[in-house]
């Protein structure tokens, strides 16, 4: 542990704040499809790919990815918050290139507007736009909490399974998104093959074709099969991407990062457009 708070220390004392930290949120319309899963395998991915990489849990109803990550939590970005601890007390080195910004199960962070802890919160908070990406895990449905951090970000991934109920959930959250971003990126999750996932997304796509006015925004970003291994992963608290990187989901979550890298990279930020951190939080935050 104090080799991990000497790492992390150093991370924010020598690292550059670069404030082009690009935020994706990863959600979905209903719970049991696997978000967290491939949240945190996903950003695993991602670093290992040459980025740095910050994985935040803001499943304000259930944060769970440090069960999920198989590390301890004593405090969270809620103690942050209240002034109750420092950054370095709080992040999680997972791996050299990537970290977890554990969140809180509740709607708390919300609740905190005192100017001058808010000041300091951004202050240390800002320190980590060393960052390439940052992954938020967002909670399931289209409450207004998930709402709020998914426009405050600058990408959105939208997880489903072929179930009927989730198919639903999905297209119900997909039509509110389609008008407020320029592109929804789905991923396909715990599906048979390609086939069946190309053909899950070409139906959803002629419904939405009838039905949601920007549906030209809505973008297959891959897919990912269903494994026993990663359900084996699961109950040992462990990353498929990181146990078993040969396998057809490893690879596949590998395809989803590669796309998903060519979809930013196509976005040009605006120059005057701030995208750290603080920046990221003050969007939230100003929201209540």
């Amino acid at each position: 542990m104090k080799n991990q708070a000497h790492k992390l220390s150093q991370i924010v004392k020598n690292d550059k704040p670069s404030s082009k930290i690009k935020f994706i949120a990863v959600t979905s319309g209903k719970g049991g499809v696997g978000k967290s899963t491939i949240s945190a395998n996903l950003a695993y991915t991602l670093s290992t790919m040459g980025y740095k990489v910050g994985l935040f849990d803001a499943d304000m109803g259930l944060a769970n990815l440090d069960v999920i990550l198989n590390v301890r939590t004593n405090k969270n970005i809620l103690h942050l918050l209240k002034g109750e601890a420092d950054l370095k007390d709080i992040i999680i080195e997972i791996t050299d290139s990537l970290i977890l910004v554990p969140g809180d199960s509740g709607d708390d962070i919300f609740k905190y507007g005192d100017s001058f802890i808010l000041d300091k919160f951004y202050t240390q908070i800002e320190s980590l736009d060393y960052l390439d990406y940052m992954i938020i895990d967002t909670g399931a449905g289209i409450g207004p909490n998930v709402q709020t951090f998914i426009d405050a970000c600058d990408f959105v991934a939208v997880v489903t399974t072929a179930e009927p109920a989730a198919i639903t959930d999905a297209y119900a959250m997909i039509k509110i998104l389609s008008d407020k971003k320029e592109a929804v990126f789905m991923i396909l999750n715990q599906v048979k093959n390609k086939k069946e996932a190309e053909n899950l997304f070409d139906k959803f796509l002629q419904v939405a074709k009838k039905n949601i006015q920007n549906y030209q925004t809505i973008e297959m970003l891959g897919f990912v099969n269903k494994d026993t291994t990663i359900e084996k992963c699961v109950r040992t608290r462990s990353l498929f991407a990181q146990k078993f990187p040969s396998i057809s989901p490893s690879e596949q979550l590998r395809n989803v990062a590669t796309t998903l890298i060519e979809k930013m990279e196509h976005k040009v930020l605006s120059k005057k457009e701030q995208s750290g951190f603080g920046n990221f939080f003050k969007k939230i935050l100003k929201q209540f």
